[in-house]
């Protein structure tokens, strides 16, 4: 087919030609009617809308456009088949129907954990993960519906600040619960119950088994999928949250006691919940537990633990203590040990072949670390890995320059005193690159999104919209 070829069956010429702000229009429409319907109980309403979205044109090309424009376009799955051109997309977008659909096994690929150990992925096939990506856009709107107000994790809109920012309003007043008990879930993706997400998940029941029983490939073996759904699926994170709402209800309904200051705060399967008393806590434990079970999931023994603010906690990478009644937050140590790993292995390797790229990916680094640990107490934390870095990187120059003397080192490199930053110029296209220093991107506060705001309903548009607004801003 030649790119001015008009596929049959396409009503437009190809996949670039396609009116994508209409597309959005649309379906965002679609989702919003989901949305309403299931927040006025119009069950019957919802599964007509989500076969309406399902099977639209324009909901279909929004699916491949998503999977073909995020980090994975170029990982292939079992059947090694990308879309790299806009007639095979434009393909993709046609063969996108339900009847006589049948998905392939995952491929499975680890990935390393920050404690040495691998996370195993399942990674669909494009033609698999756009009908998850189609499906997702059904589902979405229903989710965010019946979402935990606290729940932050894999939700537009909301991210780990808000969650941090949770902890901090539920912690930081002298009143405030004094006892935390940290909740971790032994391998939740993995140990989903199929049967509680195909009774319980608002999704075409046909699809959804089919996805959950696909099996995975690992080399050339073949094993089956009888628990969880995988990590690496687009729809995975939004039915893991499904599966996990509710859970702030059953926290609270344990504890009938007034002034027990029960507050859940939920990312993902990584939860806190705060109590007044350890024997609060214990009953919370207790039906924390008997929700998981028919889920077919459980309360990490050793991990699940219970703790005074005064001893400190750490969650979502950051360290939450009291110190003299003054709750503090800061960046948690192995957050720390990880940025100076990998920021060291980035100077040691590129120290001595690329100065440019050294700087590039250092200043990708620090700015990614800085910008999620900026809205806490990090103050001290950024000067000390600056003055680490700096004397890393001084090292290391002095170390090449080895006939050089240290001062020649330190103007040719830093420059003026006055401004101590390290700069580089790049023989290739004869700029400079500065190096970015985490106390230059400054500490600033965060506010969180209401729990209440759904981005589906259109009460509450305007109300992202100015936080859209305020976020460009800053």
């Amino acid at each position: 087919m030649t790119p001015t070829e008009k596929p049959s069956g396409a009503p437009f010429a190809n996949f670039d030609s396609i009116p994508w702000d209409k597309a959005r229009k649309l379906v965002r429409r679609l989702q919003m009617r989901i949305a309403k319907a299931r927040k006025s109980g119009k069950i019957c309403k919802v599964k007509a809308l989500q076969w309406t979205l399902t099977h639209s044109f324009y909901a279909k090309a929004l699916a491949v456009k998503r999977i073909t424009s995020n980090k994975g376009k170029n990982t292939p799955g079992v059947d090694r088949v990308t879309l790299n051109t806009p007639g095979k997309k434009m393909k993709m977008v046609l063969s996108l129907r339900r009847r006589g659909y049948k998905p392939l096994p995952l491929r499975r690929v680890y990935i390393p954990k920050v404690n040495g150990a691998k996370r195993p992925l399942g990674i669909p096939t494009m033609k698999d993960r756009s009908m998850q990506a189609l499906y997702l856009m059904a589902l979405e709107p229903v989710a965010e519906v019946t979402a935990d107000p606290n729940s932050y994790g894999f939700r537009r809109h909301r991210r780990c600040a808000d969650a941090i920012e949770q902890c901090f309003r539920a912690l930081a007043i002298k009143t405030a619960s004094v006892w935390i008990l940290e909740g971790d879930i032994v391998s939740c993706f993995d140990n989903i119950s199929h049967q509680w997400m195909l009774e319980n998940i608002p999704l075409d029941k046909h699809m959804l088994r089919l996805w959950l029983e696909a099996g995975v490939m690992d080399g050339r073996k073949l094993f089956p999928t009888s628990r969880g759904t995988p990590q690496g699926g687009i729809i995975s994170p939004t039915l893991a949250n499904m599966v996990l709402d509710g859970l702030e209800s059953a926290a609270k309904s344990a504890v009938k006691k007034k002034g027990s200051k029960v507050n859940v705060i939920r990312y993902a399967d990584d939860f806190v919940i705060t109590g007044n008393d350890q024997e609060i806590l214990g009953k919370v434990k207790k039906a924390v537990t008997e929700f998981l079970e028919p889920r077919g999931l459980s309360l990490h023994p050793g991990k699940t633990r219970i703790t005074h603010i005064n001893e400190g906690f750490t969650f979502l990478s950051q360290n939450f203590r009291k110190y003299s009644g003054k709750l503090l937050i800061k960046p948690g140590k192995e957050a720390i040990k990880s940025y100076l790993s990998r920021a060291k292995s980035i100077i040691r390797y590129l120290c001595n072949r690329d100065l440019a790229t050294l700087v590039r990916r250092l200043n990708t680094l620090s700015r990614g670390w800085g910008n999620y640990h900026r809205h806490i107490v990090a103050g001290q934390t950024f000067a000390r890995l600056d003055s680490i870095i700096f004397h890393t990187l001084f090292r290391r120059m002095c170390k090449m320059h080895s006939k050089k003397g240290k001062y020649w080192v330190y103007r040719k490199y830093w420059g003026s005193e006055l401004s101590p930053i390290f700069r580089v110029s790049n023989r290739r296209d004869g700029l400079y690159y500065s190096l970015v220093r985490l106390c230059s991107l400054g500490i600033r506060r965060h506010i969180k999104v209401k729990g209440e705001a759904i981005p589906f309903l259109p009460e509450h548009f305007a109300y992202f919209e100015r936080r859209r607004a305020s976020e460009c801003l800053r």
